[in-house]
């Protein structure tokens, strides 16, 4: 458990059926805690537009804002290896500018990063750079107004497309693939297919893994989706603490003379 984690240890993971865990974090304290807790892979996701910055998609994400949270998260990520996301515009006009952005986020703390869509180009690049890299297809966030809203991907025709795709994306040289919602069927078919690992997220159990975001299993979104589940009340228990802070406040009680230096 103590050693580090890297992509030919998650390949071995893979090739020995054990199931890979991965779960995003963005700040220090999220990253030590999933860290000591056994996580296997921690991402710093795009998804950080979301859950930290407040907008409605990941595209008005930057590669500074990733960068940043790369940095924090890289202080307490020991064991687990830590991807970071490439975020909207930080690699679609170029190879040349995917890898100088894959090369900032190295520089920031990152082990690897990640890319939503078939830039076989691009992976091909940053993987030349001596970068690993991970694929990303199915519903792909940055590419959530070509699909009208968050919505599954991968029903009738759909599903030869994103299969080749993940095997476009194998071939340009990538460790791992991301499958976000698409049928379980399909997940299954795709990882079966490839010598890659995969990383689920409503995608079914047949993955070589699951991944989740911080806010969600612990219960701090205020809607929770089909694909998640709350592993406990945080939005509520944290509510209630501050709630009780502030009532101790106002009434006098606290500070106490214990608290009192």
């Amino acid at each position: 458990m103590s050693d580090k984690v890297t992509a030919p240890s998650l390949k071995r993971m893979r090739d020995a059926g054990e199931k890979i865990v991965c779960l995003t974090a963005y700040d220090f304290p999220s990253a030590l805690i999933a860290d000591e807790a056994g996580v296997d892979l921690i991402l710093v996701g795009d998804s950080l537009g979301n859950v930290i910055q407040g907008h409605e998609t990941t595209i008005p994400v930057e590669l500074e804002d990733i960068c940043y949270h790369v940095r924090c998260v890289r202080r307490g990520c020991k064991r687990a290896m830590l991807v970071a996301d490439l975020p909207f515009g930080s690699y679609n006009i170029s190879t040349n500018q995917a890898i100088e952005s894959a090369i900032k986020l190295m520089k920031a703390g990152a082990d690897a990063v990640k890319l939503e869509g078939d830039y076989s180009d691009a992976i091909q690049g940053i993987v030349k750079a001596g970068i690993p890299t991970m694929g990303h297809v199915g519903f792909t966030p940055q590419s959530i107004h070509n699909f009208g809203g968050a919505r599954v991907q991968g029903r009738g025709k759909d599903a030869e497309t994103i299969l080749a795709n993940a095997q476009s994306i194998e071939s340009a040289g990538a460790f791992g693939i991301v499958l976000e919602l698409i049928p379980a069927d399909l997940a299954k078919h795709i990882t079966d297919g490839l010598g890659i690992l995969t990383i689920g997220i409503g995608a079914g159990q047949q993955c070589s893994g699951e991944i989740q975001v911080w806010h969600d299993i612990l219960g701090l979104t205020t809607k929770q989706h089909k694909h998640t589940k709350f592993y406990m009340n945080g939005r509520t228990d944290i509510a209630q603490a501050v709630s009780a802070y502030t009532n101790d406040v106002r009434n006098g009680s606290f500070p106490g003379p214990e608290n009192a230096f």
